[in-house]
């Protein structure tokens, strides 16, 4: 173990290569959650540049030793069980903002820089990047990238992918590259950020990021309907058909209700942000929609609105550890069939999109049947390594497993890059 932490720290520095006996404890119980039993990383690697990070991948490509993958671990028990894990490499140090483009309304920074700071250095320009990750305060966007983390923002501005403009990644062999660009209209080469968004640190560990962003809104306001199924169904429909423009709209399981104090019955919460006309006028006219169909209806604004959904994250995402949280995706005219099926759970309306708590693995199986009824799928974010070990964490049932593999197999041949993170071990 030694031996291993010293041939990296005369690249990066010995107090950047840790040995796995003087990791602190915490970070150890955490990166364990992502390696299948019996398998114990020798060391942690922190590299503090691109050149750094393609120098150390370089080194375990040669000795063939196999890499998981992390920033601040956030995220890290998310996707499948890493195999025979040799060394961990964090992007966490490798964290400064490279440019700010604010007329052009897009931003590059690396990969280790936390999206709270992020956040916070976009609005002293008055603006924002139009993601919400699961743990905004500690996610770094290098992980966010890897597990194309964002949530209810997808209503408005899609997923992770729709906001990549550029990426510098290095490649398994330790070769440094680059897709897209730093600007909004680039349309060279080939569309890796896609590829990249959502794969685990399985094609290339990514360094850079450029993305765009967009003027902060003036005001928030955000309208909650609660009552029968039927009704909250069809009060989604109409908000899909109408001309309202949520930048966050969900639907919401009764025991979510319940438990944030917003009624009985299923709900729906919905957000505007815009000028203070639009914003009142959109919030009215949702309300309206929600007394004729004889549903019980708030509007919050200010502390109130934070408050909320901040309390609807922790709802999803916190809890204890036995705790299975799982993604789901449906056709949205089904999210309501699926809530009514759950004690937990909450679905994008827009996107049919959303996330589920469960305290066994049999009630997870049965959902999986139900998602995929409904031309859907569910994958299991979160859980027990002795759930992981028996329920497929990915179930996937498409038909693009051997392209899959085939693109693994030119990107990473050996098969270092968080082997058995993704799909069918891959």
């Amino acid at each position: 173990m030694k031996a291993n932490a010293s041939s990296f720290a005369s690249i990066v520095g010995e107090d950047n290569a840790v040995c796995w006996e003087n990791i602190e404890f915490s970070r150890q119980e955490r990166i364990l959650q992502a390696i299948m039993p019996g398998s114990v990383p020798s060391c942690i690697v922190y590299p503090r540049t691109t050149e750094e990070l393609a120098q150390a991948i370089a080194h375990a490509h040669q000795n063939n030793w196999r890499i998981l993958t992390c920033g601040n671990c956030s995220k890290i028990s998310w996707g499948g069980l890493a195999t025979c894990v040799d060394v961990v490499i964090s992007t966490e140090r490798i964290n400064q903002l490279i440019e700010h483009a604010v007329g052009d309304l897009t931003v590059t920074v690396e990969a280790g820089m936390k999206f709270s700071k992020l956040q916070a250095i976009l609005a002293d320009r008055l603006q924002f990047l139009a993601l919400d990750p699961t743990v905004p305060e500690s996610a770094t966007i290098g992980g966010i990238i890897a597990t194309a983390d964002t949530n209810s923002l997808r209503q408005r501005y899609g997923g992770v992918r729709d906001q990549l403009l550029g990426i510098t990644f290095v490649r398994a062999d330790g070769q440094i590259a680059k897709a897209g660009g730093r600007v909004v209209k680039n349309v060279a080469g080939y569309d890796l950020m896609k590829l990249f968004a959502g794969s685990y640190s399985t094609l290339g560990i990514i360094s850079q990021a450029t993305f765009r962003v967009y003027p902060l809104p003036e005001i928030s306001g955000t309208v909650v309907l609660s009552g029968r199924a039927e009704a909250i169904s069809q009060a989604a429909e109409t908000l899909r058909g109408s001309a309202l423009t949520p930048t966050e709209a969900d639907l919401l399981s009764s025991q979510v209700v319940s438990n944030l104090g917003l009624g009985k019955g299923l709900g729906l919460i919905a957000r505007f942000q815009s000028i203070v006309e639009s914003v009142k006028e959109q919030s009215n006219r949702l309300l309206s929609v929600g007394e004729k169909l004889g549903l019980e209806g708030t509007i919050y604004s200010a502390a109130d609105e934070v408050d909320l959904w901040q309390k609807l994250r922790e709802q999803m995402h916190s809890g204890v550890r036995d705790v299975i949280i799982c993604k789901i995706g449906v056709l949205p005219t089904a999210a309501v069939e699926v809530l009514t099926s759950v004690e937990m759970g909450l679905v994008h309306v827009g996107s049919g999109l959303g996330v589920l708590r469960f305290e066994g693995e049999g009630e997870v199986v049965k959902m999986r049947s139900l998602c995929e009824g409904n031309s859907g799928f569910l994958t299991i974010l979160s859980a027990p390594i002795a759930v992981k070990q028996k329920v497929d964490v990915w179930g996937y049932r498409g038909n693009a497993l051997q392209i899959m593999r085939g693109i693994k197999e030119q990107f990473d041949g050996k098969n270092i890059l968080s082997p058995g993170r993704f799909v069918a071990g891959i």
